[in-house]
């Protein structure tokens, strides 16, 4: 019988506070793969209010990520963007690299309906983003834009620009990005986006995404929506609350708030369209050379106890954060 493997694993143990472990591995099933973890990212939104434990109780099984060890707020094992090779497991999948839902872990064993190949002319750093990029399709489903619209993404996010990076290549489409933090013009601009501070006062968009995180961000984006417009809000909030001003315009220019969440694809796409088939379709954008300008930092995984604390206390300008294995 061989020697359980052992991998060090990246746990909340409570609200703010994380440790790596070690622990041995359960044995594999019939048609298991080992991936060896080369990156992981951080969702900093999403994981920074995992980590300060603000995921409302109403939300615990909501809120699980896909192999989620522990319950909310702790200990918890959380996470979704693994990229590593296979080094174990049926012979055709040996030496691939693959991208998991999986948390910041060295090493794991996944069925391999798990594993999503990243195509070869993505670079594993790169394919973090799949996660993200995965969320912004959605994104892009539940907005329905069309030809022409003029568009307003309120957020210049890892998401944020990934929805609007998107949006960009329709025809006739005038897009506009606003963020407050004036350093997100720059990596705006690598994408083929202008990025300003605030709108314009006369701003009457068709279609707006909120993807800041912020409830004064949500405020805006009622702001510059036009008459009969679409608000679609991106940005989870956690427990905290978010007042807006419906007592303003939002009434009179019957304006449509709606939600859109990566765990369920909308049901305009559910007859044709799995998980899978769209996280396939997320690492196939991935494709684009221009996208690295996202990834804003990196790190070892030794870091990540308190890289995670700092983040989650003041993100500065980090973008996405990547965690490095080797």
């Amino acid at each position: 019988m061989s020697a359980p493997i052992i991998a060090q694993q990246f746990w909340i143990q409570s609200p703010g506070h994380g440790e790596i472990m070690s622990a041995a591995l359960n044995p594999p099933q019939a048609g298991d793969v080992l991936v060896e973890a080369r990156y992981s990212g951080i969702s900093r939104g999403t994981e920074s209010l995992v980590f300060r434990g603000e995921v409302p109780s109403s939300q615990y099984s909501q809120m699980r990520a896909p192999f989620q060890e522990g319950e909310f707020p702790g200990p918890v094992k959380y996470g979704y963007a693994s990229v590593g090779d296979v080094t174990d497991g049926p012979a055709a999948w040996r030496g691939r690299t693959v991208f998991c839902l999986f948390p910041h872990q060295a090493r794991y064993w996944v069925p391999l309906a798990a594993v999503t190949p990243v195509p070869a002319d993505v670079p594993a750093g790169r394919a973090v983003l799949a996660a993200n990029m995965e969320t912004a399709v959605n994104v892009a489903w539940d907005a329905r834009p069309v030809v022409g619209d003029r568009i307003g993404v309120i957020g210049a996010g890892v998401v944020g620009l990934l929805v609007a990076w998107l949006f960009r290549q329709m025809a006739g489409v005038d897009l506009m990005v606003v963020d407050v933090n004036p350093a997100r013009a720059a990596v705006a601009e690598s994408l083929g986006l202008r990025c300003r501070t605030a709108p314009p006062v006369d701003t009457e968009a068709d279609l707006v995404v909120h993807a800041s995180g912020h409830p004064e961000g949500l405020v805006t984006a009622l702001g510059v929506a036009g008459v009969e417009a679409t608000i679609v809000e991106a940005s989870w909030y956690g427990t905290r609350e978010v007042p807006l001003p419906l007592g303003e315009q939002f009434h009179a220019r019957r304006l449509t708030l709606r939600s859109s969440q990566v765990g369920r694809v909308p049901t305009t796409r559910t007859p044709r369209w799995t998980h899978g088939r769209r996280l396939a379709l997320a690492l196939d954008l991935l494709r684009a050379p221009e996208l690295d300008v996202l990834v804003s930092g990196e790190s070892h995984f030794a870091e990540l106890p308190t890289l995670m604390a700092s983040l989650s206390r003041a993100p500065g300008d980090t973008l996405c954060h990547r965690i490095r294995y080797a």
